[in-house]
């Protein structure tokens, strides 16, 4: 009698066992839309298979699950809120932008995951959708800015050998243009009246106190001097008159800086006015490189960053400079900012017009929150990130973004540290969200 009784229990539970099978898959069949669809005109929407009326495709047979996806937990975020503007939020103590007040600390809900579209895989979509994932986390992002420029003479090496007195020009030992002149070298011949007589006044004003040492003539004396001296005679030059008892009726003109010919004015026969340049140079030894940075990344670009400069004349060589010179003016035509560092040049390699490549490191600050840039879907109107809810259950989110560093893109705000994103396979749930609509209602609200 107990034997048939458990045969009796365990038939009925094994009754009621395929019953409740039977009712799960009668409610998953319930939950898939069927419909025949063609893959070049995926309005066409048909009961059963056949043709497309407008290009006589044969139809693909589509299949929807429409059950709930996973929901998602609302969660309470601690921040700081202007008071009489409560939309106006910071994630760190500080004062209302709008009105002054300081901001008083609140928790809000919310919803870390804004959907905008749902794509649920079925069974045999799992074995095809090969995934990569990435939880987000934060780092600290380092931009390389890659900038070409070229080397320019320096504006603060620039000089010129002017003419100090009134003069005709007698001879000239400068051949041309670009001819390397060193301080104290010898320049040209000056004839010049005036000159002439400053030196033998001078001549008479040491004979006097050489004869008579008072205060008076070596005042006198030490005038004749430094007249001499300002219109560019050396010591050397007038003590030698005072040997040879005689001034020279060409009076050499001596070089007072260093540099390469930029610009030759003087000629035999030329006469100078006071403040004319007998020519114009231009020192080497230190060089601008001038540089283009694009505006997309114009506002990163600061006095004193460190910048890594390479040349062609140089090969294999790299030379670190840093920024002494923002423009504070951007180019309209081709949407650049000048940028400028100063360098040595002590061996004269660097000319200018050479080309030079450089790159900027800059340091984007505190950590920020990163994902990789495969997961990122740039449509131009909006960027968005596929979340993985479960293994089946995928939702789309926009996302504002910051900088790009290294593959990694700033998220700025759309997601939570620790949310899992799609970086492989982002783009097949965005062609499932687009053929089947997911994105209709979102687009409707935009």
């Amino acid at each position: 009698m107990k034997k048939n009784i458990l045969i009796f229990t365990s038939i009925v539970f094994l009754l009621f066992s395929c019953m409740e099978k039977e009712a799960k898959k009668e409610s998953v069949k319930n939950n898939i839309e069927t419909y025949y669809t063609c893959s070049m005109h995926p309005e066409i929407h048909e009961d059963g298979p056949g043709k497309c009326p407008i290009c006589h495709m044969n139809l693909t047979k589509i299949e929807i699950d429409k059950s709930e996806p996973a929901a998602v937990e609302e969660k309470e975020k601690l921040v700081w809120q202007c008071e009489n503007f409560p939309d106006v939020t910071s994630d760190t103590e500080d004062v209302c932008p709008i009105d002054g007040q300081m901001m008083v600390q609140r928790k809000i809900k919310t919803n870390p995951y804004k959907t905008v579209a749902d794509v649920r895989l079925r069974k045999s979509q799992l074995n095809h959708f090969k995934a990569d994932f990435f939880n987000v986390s934060r780092m600290r992002m380092v931009k390389k800015v890659r900038l070409l420029g070229s080397v320019m003479q320096s504006e603060e090496k620039e000089s010129s050998i002017p003419a100090r007195i009134d003069g005709r020009v007698e001879k000239v030992y400068i051949s041309s243009t670009g001819s390397f002149i060193k301080n104290n070298d010898p320049v040209l011949e000056l004839y010049s009246p005036k000159l002439i007589s400053a030196g033998e006044e001078y001549l008479i004003a040491r004979k006097s106190y050489n004869k008579n040492k008072t205060k008076v003539f070596k005042e006198i004396l030490d005038q004749s001097e430094q007249r001499l001296k300002l219109w560019g005679i050396k010591d050397s030059q007038f003590n030698q008159w005072f040997k040879d008892n005689k001034v020279p009726r060409n009076i050499v003109i001596y070089s007072p800086s260093t540099g390469i010919v930029r610009k030759r004015n003087a000629t035999v026969g030329k006469y100078f006015k006071e403040g004319q340049n007998f020519f114009e140079l231009s020192d080497l030894s230190e060089v601008w490189v001038e540089m283009d940075v694009y505006e997309s990344d114009s506002s990163l670009v600061k006095i004193g960053q460190k910048v890594e400069l390479n040349f062609s004349a140089i090969p294999g060589e790299t030379i670190e400079g840093v920024i002494d010179f923002v423009s504070p003016v951007l180019n309209t035509e081709s949407r650049t900012l000048k940028v400028r560092t100063t360098i040595q040049n002590k061996t004269g390699e660097l000319k200018p017009g050479m080309i030079a490549s450089s790159t900027l490191k800059i340091n984007l600050g505190d950590e920020s929150l990163v994902v990789p840039r495969t997961a990122v879907i740039d449509t131009g109107k909006r960027k968005v990130v596929w979340l993985k809810i479960n293994k089946r259950d995928y939702r789309a989110k926009v996302i504002s973004t910051g900088q790009e560093s290294s593959g990694y893109v700033e998220v700025l705000n759309g997601l939570s540290e620790g949310d899992e994103v799609v970086i492989e396979g982002n783009f097949l749930l965005d062609a499932q969200a687009q053929l089947f609509g997911g994105y209709e209602k979102i687009e409707e609200k935009m």
